[in-house]
């Protein structure tokens, strides 16, 4: 008879492996298995009976031969008797070999007709001698034979479970007592022919219903082991391809059966732990212990194993097992080794969590560093510090040496931040060149200071990239919580305002946040709003300042000067609104104002009157700038040589060669591109070749120092015999007296600009003085 060989049984589930396997055993449910196990019933029913037949069939023959004892000859009698023990003997014992052999698992198409001609042969040897003596016997003798046979349909039911061989073995019997009634059918009564017949009839009739039901019966056996032998076969399948391992515990969480492959994960015999508690097995897990003792279905439960091989991590999951009675009786299901899935799902998160260029924390992780750092500063009362860096004049670094030295002078800095900052905080990397300092223990502001100026002092040191020494700074803005901000996101915005701040005093510092610095960012906010306002509702104007022959004192034109006259704030500087313009991008709409404004004033002015505007280096960035000057020159029929546009050196800090391809689409269509400040900022000689800009501009520092400074004067010579190399035009600023123009005008300026011919006017004011020039002029 057919034993699984583990105790867990194949017709219940088995946690999610059973799920997994179910789908498999409908779509792989062999008929040949479930034959073969079908035939192996019958062949342990056939056997189960055996004896009972073959005593049956002997006790009926002898007597049988008793009865017919003195009636036919001994020597006949004894060896019929003979026959049917050896026959019944050989019959019984190859039928219990068979069984005891083993289970026939192909099931072979001859094994119903052996049985069936087995069934026959046994029957024709029985009723041999009884249906030859019976037509000749006196009525008692017949009536012990009718008998012996009746009985021996009786005993049929042995033959129940191979249907047809019963059915041969009463449908033998029968034949032959009609057979032997039929010779002596004169002399017989016909009574207890009919009886036997009824006999064999209703014998017939119940033999086929018993062995019907006996036979399905038998097929949904098999085909419940041909399942249980598939999962079987499925969960050895199972462990041995090292998917996963199987284990069963009892009501007291005593391992009743265990895999191999995790006996040799823990490096101990099944033998070893077999009997033991699965928790105290697997380390002492408390989590396992207290799933167990729920008594609920559990899944992926993850816990740490110590081996031989170093710690692992395993999964588990299982299910109760209840017996029919409702009564808990332990838990069976499977488990994984999910070493190397958490491996895999650290370096996932490592990876997310840090930049990769510098393998400091990246912004995300910043954060969380951040959010836990004001969690523990809420539980000590020990403040917590985000420090905010950005390098100074790292932009440069990437325009003159290129990206990849870029990216090295990035990772030197990382390293220099780290080292400074050692186990005072956790440094990571914002993105570009800005960097973050996570501090947790921030009680001591000293020593938070002393932290920055090491910062400041190293990132100051040069770095020598490839026989390159290049040399930035870092500015630091500083913001402490819970004390300036309780939740990450506010402490991120003020320790960016004290960067801010930082920026704005002169870079290479440290600020930390105050009160201050929230009330001027909402002050620029305001600004902000009321400036998108204020583009709206006409509020901004252009006022015009008289540009001025140095040899004739002629009026060449105007630089037209915003201005932004605001409801309650009054008249608002440039210097105030053109910075948060820019930053939030309105210098686009405004600068596109601007230029309108410019054309339509010089429409109405006389042909020789041009218009300077200035542009900013951010709308220098957007291709469309050209074509926005096109169209206002077009709608106001305007020639291009009117209009003059005023750069600051500015630009040459930024993407230079996307800003100098627009500059030259400018250049190209006739307009004036003068180069304001000259001298001021980056100073960069090499662009004045590009044969872009007309004209330079002196500031005005230098003409207000050139009463007292030689090195002014200096300054300006040069200057004005630079732009006479480059055929350049020269305009001083900021000329207020007399001795500045006669000075000016004897070094060489071509043209005159500030108070001493005119503050900025009106634009009617503007147009009177064109017109009352001009008249005297005509005059």
């Amino acid at each position: 008879m057919y034993h699984a060989p583990v105790p867990i049984d194949a017709d219940q589930d088995v946690g999610e492996t059973a799920d997994a396997i179910e789908p498999t055993l409908i779509d792989t449910g062999s008929e040949k298995l479930r034959d073969a196990h079908l035939h192996n019933g019958q062949v342990e029913a056939r056997a189960m009976f055996a004896p009972y037949f073959a005593i049956s069939a002997v006790a009926t023959a002898a007597l049988c031969a008793w009865a017919l004892f003195g009636a036919v000859r001994l020597e006949v009698l004894i060896g019929w008797l003979a026959l049917v023990v050896l026959a019944n003997w050989i019959a019984c014992r190859h039928t219990l070999t068979t069984a005891s052999l083993g289970l026939n698992r192909t099931g072979e198409p001859r094994s119903k007709p052996i049985a069936i001609g087995e069934a026959v042969g046994l029957a024709l040897i029985w009723a041999s001698l009884p249906t030859y003596a019976f037509a000749t016997e006196a009525a008692d003798i017949q009536l012990v034979i009718g008998g012996a046979m009746a009985g021996m349909i009786v005993a049929s039911l042995s033959l129940s479970a191979i249907p047809a061989a019963a059915i041969a073995w009463i449908a033998t019997l029968t034949a032959a007592f009609c057979i032997a009634y039929g010779f002596g059918a004169d002399r017989l009564d016909v009574k207890p022919a009919a009886m036997f017949v009824l006999l064999a009839a209703i014998g017939i009739f119940g033999i086929a219903r018993m062995t019907r039901w006996i036979f399905n019966l038998l097929k949904e056996i098999a085909k419940t082991r041909a399942s249980a032998e598939s999962i079987r076969l499925l969960l050895k399948e199972y462990e041995h391809r090292g998917v996963g391992w199987l284990w069963q515990v009892d009501a007291e969480n005593r391992v009743v059966y265990i895999s191999s492959r995790m006996t040799g994960l823990i490096g101990r015999s099944p033998a070893q732990v077999v009997g033991h508690s699965l928790p105290a097995t697997l380390g002492g897990s408390s989590a396992l212990g207290q799933t167990l003792l729920a008594r609920e279905p559990f899944a992926n439960l993850e816990m740490e194993l110590k081996t031989r091989r170093g710690t692992r991590w395993i999964s588990l999951s299982g299910d109760p097992v209840i017996d029919m009675t409702g009564l808990f009786q332990g838990f069976r299901g499977v488990g994984s080794d999910v070493t190397e899935v958490r491996k895999t799902q650290e370096r996932l998160t490592n990876l997310a969590n840090m930049d990769v260029l510098s393998g400091l924390p990246n912004r995300g992780r910043v954060r969380q560093l951040l959010g836990e750092a004001l969690d523990g500063a809420a539980a000590t009362n020990v403040p917590c510090a985000i420090m905010f860096l950005d390098l100074d004049g790292f932009k440069p670094v990437n325009d003159t040496f290129g990206h990849p030295k870029g990216d090295a002078v990035l990772k030197s800095v990382s390293q220099r931040l780290v080292r400074e900052v050692a186990a005072m905080g956790e440094v990571g990397r914002i993105g570009g060149d800005e960097f973050a300092i996570v501090v947790r223990d921030a009680q001591s502001r000293r020593r938070v200071e002393e932290l920055a100026r090491c910062i400041i002092a190293a990132i100051a040191e040069p770095y020598y990239i490839d026989k390159a020494e290049i040399r930035i700074g870092v500015s630091i803005g500083c913001a402490f919580g819970p004390i300036d901000g309780k939740s990450v996101d506010d402490l991120i915005q003020k320790a960016d305002l004290a960067l801010y701040q930082a920026k704005a005093q002169g870079r290479g510092i440290c600020c930390f946040f105050n009160s201050d610095m929230a009330n001027e960012q909402e002050d620029r906010l305001r600004i902000e709003q009321d400036m998108r306002t204020g583009i709206a509702a006409n509020q901004f104007k252009l006022l015009y300042q008289p540009l001025i022959s140095a040899a004739d004192q002629s009026l060449l034109g105007f630089e037209a000067l915003i201005r932004w006259q605001h409801p309650t704030r009054g008249m608002v500087s440039p210097l105030e609104f053109i910075p948060i313009a820019e930053e939030t991008g309105l210098i686009l709409d405004l600068g596109n104002w601007v230029i309108e404004e410019a054309c339509r004033a010089a429409a109405v002015w006389p042909a020789n009157i041009t218009v300077a505007v200035n542009v900013s280096a951010k709308q220098l960035v957007f291709p469309a700038l050209p074509n926005t000057v096109s169209e206002a020159l077009a709608r106001h029929r305007l020639q291009a040589n009117r209009i003059e546009l005023e750069v600051t050196e500015s630009i040459f800090l930024g993407e230079n060669a996307h800003t100098l391809d627009v500059l030259k689409r400018l250049r190209t269509l006739g307009v004036g591109i003068a180069l304001d400040d000259f001298g001021t900022g980056y100073s960069s000689l090499g662009y004045l070749n590009k044969a872009v800009f007309h004209k330079l501009k002196i500031d005005g520092s230098f003409v207000r120092e050139a009463a007292d400074n030689k090195e002014a004067v200096a300054i300006i010579q040069s200057i004005i015999q630079l732009a006479k190399s480059f055929r350049m035009t020269v305009t001083a600023e900021g000329v207020e007296t007399a001795d500045d123009f006669t000075r000016m005008r004897d070094l060489g300026v071509n043209q005159i600009q500030g108070y001493l011919f005119g503050r900025p006017m009106s634009f009617d004011r503007a147009t009177e003085l064109v017109h009352g020039l001009q008249t005297r002029l005509s005059a």
